[in-house]
Order: C-alpha cells, then sequence, then structure tokens
C-alpha cells in the first residue's frame, strides 16, 4: 500500500491543498465521488486518460489510510 500512496501528492498550490494524484488535477475527493456516483473504473479511465488503474486503487488505499487514523468516540451512557 506504501508504494500506492506515492501516487498522491498534496501540495498546497495545487487544488488548495487537497490530495491529488501525482501530476494531475483529479483529486481523490473527485475520484472517489464519480465511482460512488456509479461510474466504473473504465469509465473513470475513458474520461481521464492520463489516469491509470493504479491511481485508482491509490485514491482508495489513500482513503482507507485517513479514515484507519480516524477517531470514533462513543457515548457508553
Amino acid at each position: 500500500m506504501t508504494d500506492l500512496l506515492k501516487r498522491i501528492a498534496i501540495d498546497p498550490k495545487v487544488m488548495t491543498g487537497k490530495p491529488v494524484i501525482k501530476g494531475t488535477r483529479l483529486t481523490v475527493e473527485h475520484i472517489l465521488r464519480e465511482l460512488a456516483g456509479g461510474m466504473t473504473t473504465a469509465d473513470l479511465l475513458d474520461a481521464h486518460p492520463r489516469l491509470t488503474p493504479e491511481d485508482i486503487r491509490a485514491a482508495y488505499a489513500y482513503a482507507a489510510a485517513r479514515l484507519a487514523e480516524e477517531q470514533i468516540l462513543v457515548d457508553m451512557e
């Protein structure tokens, strides 16, 4: 998964610092929203010719890594 995460860049000068696929202006958020909206991987690759299947996997890996860091507080009352 570490190799996949190397495909993600965060730069305040690109897309206001949102995580993007390196060398593009495609945000992880955009990729995940398109897939959640019903686009297939093939649709996404057709719509963005510079995108690769590994880039899409990197978006999933990045999201999973961020969620793994999230803390959920449960009220036990």
